[in-house]
């Protein structure tokens, strides 16, 4: 029978993770983190059985090596803390076949992430053909049109009701801090729940199956 999942995590180097690592344990492979010298190896790992990496027009290309894609996350994030990129699982219906189950994954990632300018890192696992679920590792970072990373925060001044600039006591402006992306945002989270389930619904009637999948469950 046909499973809601969808599960969201931040990859965060203040929780001890690292990029390149789940990365690594995605795709079954062995990947060098420059930042901390640590190599990852989970080439030993059973049940990978598709892979890819899916980039927006402006992103280099040689960001198709995850390695290398990674690895430039790292270095970008400097602080101990650093958020380094986001993570999904989801469960693919058994009641789809591979080829289906991919393209379902593919649609996704295009449609929710790649199209708002996030590099992508995809890969299926299934051990024993019963439990087909598939980890998506998202940037989080915004890149510009030549694929330079860019600020998560910008300093934004605060104006008066004249739009000027207010000045402080101490003699500075005041200003705030805004997100360059608002892909943090809370509403992202049903967002991309409620996706999940309208296009796995969609790929699930286009098979002539009469299962559906529900968010809420």
């Amino acid at each position: 029978m046909a499973i809601y999942h969808l599960e969201a995590k931040v990859v965060s180097r203040g929780a001890g993770r690292s990029a390149v690592a789940a990365s690594a344990y995605l795709s079954c492979s062995r990947l060098y983190n420059d930042y901390d010298g640590i190599q990852h190896d989970y080439t030993k790992k059973q049940g990978l059985v598709w892979q890819q990496m899916f980039l927006p027009e402006y992103a280099p290309q040689e960001w198709q090596d995850r390695e290398k894609l990674w690895n430039a996350v790292e270095e970008v994030e400097t602080a101990k803390d650093s958020r380094l990129a986001r993570e999904f699982v989801v469960a693919l219906p058994i009641e789809l076949n591979r080829e289906q189950q991919i393209e379902l994954l593919q649609d996704f990632i295009r449609e929710q992430f790649v199209s708002d300018g996030m590099c992508a890192d995809a890969a299926i696992h299934d051990t024993d053909g019963h439990n087909p679920h598939a980890h998506i590792l998202l940037t989080l970072r915004a890149m510009d049109e030549h694929g330079k990373w860019l600020p998560k925060a910008r300093k934004v001044y605060d104006l008066d009701e004249n739009g000027e600039r207010i000045r402080l006591p101490s003699g500075n402006w005041k200003c705030h801090k805004e997100n360059t992306v608002d892909w943090n945002d809370q509403k992202y989270a049903e967002v991309w729940r409620h996706s999940w389930e309208t296009i796995t619904n969609r790929y699930l009637e286009a098979a002539g199956r009469p299962e559906r999948v529900d968010l809420r469950s």
